[in-house]
Formats: structure tokens, C-alpha cells, sequence
């Protein structure tokens, strides 16, 4: 067994990678299926509301389960809990690649969301446990942090170029054998981590947390064709509020809660996580109406449409890595203001010009609504320091559901607010439009620019991204 001195030693860069590439699976998945919408709708027959699934599907178990499996991470040990979510992400993305119809893509799209879940917040836990604390570990959690943005990056571009050669079905089954290797890897290049005490599962507080959701999202994503006001739709919303409720409440009185009351005392946290809720709301929304639009409107195919969208995804990216830079400078509140600022124009600019453009355009703007990468980083930075040292890892479990949450939201109102007379048993009935949608996503990013100033410091939890 290797001592702490030598866990970054021989073998460190390899168990890095294969560390970080599990990590990058899951956000290569969660962007690169959007630009295979279109060809799953004419392979599957799938339905707008379908793709919508298709989607939120992952992001819902993601979002519900991601407190749950960082706590199994630690009672069970980081390297065996990890390699159950890639293993169960690999047979899960299989699963996808010979989906025969929509209903078995989604549920094993939520099989991925669970797989996913496990490895994120795991995969911090190996690296902090395979490389001692100081510059190795900077170095090493510094990768895993670039990881994101090159996988949010390569997602829409990969993705449609895999469609294009080989269907849709390719963007899935190429999961398979680059987790594998994950696993194999990880298997002898990383020790276990030690069982630590950590609280036992919510028995309570999880199944609510996942029933509130998935009514939540079901009622947005209904309102394309059943509009706000049908039975069903009404009926949703009220199990999503009332369910919600008992978990708020559940909350406060269950002795282990998933969710411990006292991280919301600090208005700096709950600020960071609200930002990072409509953060991904506005992001997640964008990337699947600029998909539809760019496919269904503008008949543009799948590997053009990821061309179009890599501004946005490569600025960002780019807006991620100077972002510590203008954070050490000037404190965290000027790099959120500035890139939300960056997604408010964005959107603005989409709403306004969007339905009258063609892809360049839209890529251009695009660009402008990536700038909202000079946030991503710094919110990170504000909910761990907010959190404290000793909930440090619940902190930022707590920002990744957030986030995972928006996304899911943002799917589905926002997809469904692009469609005009849309049908759901169609994909080719209607013509998506981008101006409703881009003015919710613009007043998202608008309240999370008035929740910045209101919560944020100018120079506080500076040292935090020293």
C-alpha cells in the first residue's frame, strides 16, 4: 500500500487521467446528446417532449442522487463507489446505443444520471486521497477543473461529428470501452480510500427530494401541450409544491438530513447556489432551443449544429480558466457580475435577432452568452468557503445538485416555450422559436445578477481562490 508521500509519485499522472476521464464522460454525455436530438426523433419516432426526457432524464437522477452517492463515497470507500457508477454508466450508455424505442432510451438515460451521480463527487475524493496535500494536489484538482470545460467543449463537437458518421446511437456506445479503461486503470493505479462515519442515506428526505423533482420537471415540460391551466399539469405542480414542503421539513426534524438545515445559514452559500441553479437554467435551456432551432428550423445537420454551438461552449471554457485570475485581482463578485452580465447580453441578443439568423449568427452570439464562464469557477469558490473546511464536500454536492437542478428546469420550460403549436406525438409538426424562450433565459441571468450584488462580497473569499 502506498504511503501518503508517494501517492503522487510513480503512476500519479496515469491515475489522473483515468480519474479524469470518467469526469469528463459524464459532462461529454450531458452536452453531446443535444445535438442528436433530431436523429433520434426520426430514428425513435420520439416526440418533443421525448427529447426533453431524453435529456432531463440524466439530469434529474444526477441532480437527486449526487448527495447521496458523495455520502456512499464515503461510507463504503471513494474507489469502490466509483467504479460502481462508471461501471453502471457504461452498461446504462450500452443500453442507450440499442435503445428500440424512446420509453428504454429515457429510463437508461436515468440509469446514466444515477452512474454519474457516483462519479463526480467520488472522483474529487480519489484525487484528494492519490495526491498529498500542496502542489501536487493543486496541480491535480487544477486538471480535473479544466476537464470540465473541455468536455462541455468537445461534446456538441464530438458529438455531431459521431452522429453524422455513424448515427446517433455512436454518441452513446462510445461510452463504453473509454469508461471501461477508466475502470481498468483506476482498478490498479488507485488505492480505496479509508470507510470514514459518514451519515447514512436520508431514507426520508432522498425519495421526496426525487418525487418533488421529477413532478416539477414534468410540469414544465407538459405545458407545451397541455398548456398551465389542464388538470394534469395543475395536479403535478401541486405534488411537486406539497412534496417539496415535506422535504423542507423533513429536513429539520430527521436526525442524518441530506440536506442539513445549517449550511443555509450563510447568505454568501445560499447566494452561490442560487447563481449556480440559474446558471445551468439559462445554459442547459439555451443549448437545447439553439439545438432544435439550429436542426428543426434552420435544417441544419447534427455536426453542423455542434460547429455553431462551439463558440459558446469554447468561450466559456476560455471565460473558466482566466476567471482565478480576475478573482485574485478583484474578489469574486467581479467575475460573477461580468459573466452573467456576458449570458444576459447573450440571450438578449438571441431574443431579439435570434429567429431572424442563420447559423453564423447565432454562433456569434453564442460567443457573447459564453462569457457567463467567468462565473462558473468563482461561484464554486464562494459556496466552499461560505460552507466552511469542515462541510466543504457537502457544499459543493450541494452547488452540483443546484446546478443539475437548473438544467433540468431549464430543459424543460425553456424547450417548451420554443415551440409554437407543437404537438406531442410529432417532432416535424412545429417550428421552434427562440424569442420566449431567450427572454426567460435573460430574466434567469438577470436575477442572478441582482442575487450576486445582494449576496456576494467584493473581496470576500478572495483567499479562498488564492
Amino acid at each position: 500500500m502506498e504511503t501518503g508521500s508517494a501517492r503522487g509519485g510513480s503512476g500519479g499522472g496515469l491515475a489522473l487521467s483515468a480519474i479524469c476521464l470518467g469526469f469528463f464522460l459524464v459532462l461529454f454525455d450531458a452536452t453531446a446528446v443535444n445535438v442528436a436530438t433530431g436523429d433520434i426523433a426520426t430514428g425513435l419516432g420520439a416526440s418533443v417532449i421525448a427529447l426533453q426526457w431524453v435529456l432531463n432524464a440524466y439530469t434529474v437522477a444526477f441532480a437527486a442522487l449526487i448527495l447521496t452517492a458523495g455520502g456512499l463515497g464515503d461510507r463504503w470507500g471513494a474507489r469502490r463507489t466509483y467504479q460502481a457508477g462508471a461501471a453502471l454508466f457504461a452498461v446504462a450508455s450500452a443500453v442507450c446505443a440499442a435503445a428500440p424505442n424512446a420509453a428504454v432510451l429515457i429510463a437508461a438515460r436515468a440509469a446514466q444520471g444515477v452512474g454519474a451521480a457516483a462519479v463526480v463527487p467520488c472522483s474529487l475524493a480519489l484525487i484528494a486521497h492519490r495526491f498529498p496535500e500542496g502542489p501536487a494536489r493543486a496541480r491535480a484538482l487544477g486538471i480535473w477543473g479544466g476537464v470540465s470545460g473541455i468536455g462541455l467543449t468537445a461534446g456538441p463537437v464530438i458529438g455531431g461529428w459521431l452522429v453524422a458518421a455513424l448515427g446517433w446511437r455512436a454518441v452513446f456506445l462510445v461510452v463504453v470501452p473509454v469508461a471501461t479503461v477508466s475502470m481498468a486503470v483506476i482498478a490498479t493505479r488507485v488505492e480505496e480510500t479509508s470507510r470514514q462515519s459518514a451519515p447514512r442515506p436520508d431514507a426520508v428526505g432522498q425519495p421526496l427530494a426525487v418525487i418533488a423533482l421529477v413532478a416539477l420537471t414534468a410540469a414544465l415540460t407538459m405545458t407545451s401541450t397541455q398548456g398551465w391551466r389542464t388538470p394534469l399539469v395543475l395536479g403535478l405542480l401541486g405534488v411537486a409544491v406539497v412534496v417539496g414542503i415535506a422535504f423542507v421539513v423533513s429536513q429539520h426534524r430527521v436526525p442524518e438530513p441530506m440536506l442539513p438545515p445549517v449550511l443555509f445559514t450563510s447568505r454568501a452559500f445560499n447566494g452561490a447556489t442560487g447563481v449556480g441553479l440559474l446558471f445551468n437554467f439559462g445554459l442547459y435551456g439555451v443549448l437545447f432551443c439553439l439545438t432544435i432551432f439550429l436542426e428543426r428550423t434552420l435544417r441544419q445537420s447534427a455536426a453542423t449544429t455542434g460547429v455553431a454551438l462551439l463558440p459558446l461552449t469554447a468561450v466559456i471554457t476560455l471565460g473558466a480558466l482566466v476567471s482565478g485570475r480576475v478573482t485574485n485581482r478583484f474578489g469574486p463578485k467581479v467575475p460573477m457580475l461580468v459573466g452573467l452580465s456576458g449570458g444576459l447580453l447573450g440571450t438578449c441578443l438571441l431574443a431579439v435577432w435570434g429567429d431572424r439568423s442563420g447559423a453564423p449568427a447565432l454562433a456569434g452570439f453564442g460567443a457573447v452568452l459564453g462569457l457567463v464562464g467567468l462565473a462558473m469557477p468563482t461561484m464554486t469558490g464562494v459556496a466552499l468557503a461560505a460552507a466552511g473546511p469542515g462541510r466543504a464536500g457537502l457544499g459543493a454536492a450541494t452547488l452540483n445538485a443546484a446546478r443539475q437542478v437548473g438544467g433540468a428546469l431549464g430543459v424543460a420550460l425553456l424547450g417548451s416555450t420554443a415551440l409554437q403549436r407543437p404537438s406531442a406525438h410529432a417532432f416535424a409538426s412545429s417550428l421552434p422559436e427562440l424569442r420566449l424562450p431567450m427572454i426567460l433565459a435573460a430574466a434567469g441571468y438577470l436575477l442572478a445578477i441582482v442575487i450576486t450584488v445582494a449576496a456576494i462580497g467584493c473581496r470576500a473569499d478572495r483567499a479562498a481562490h488564492a
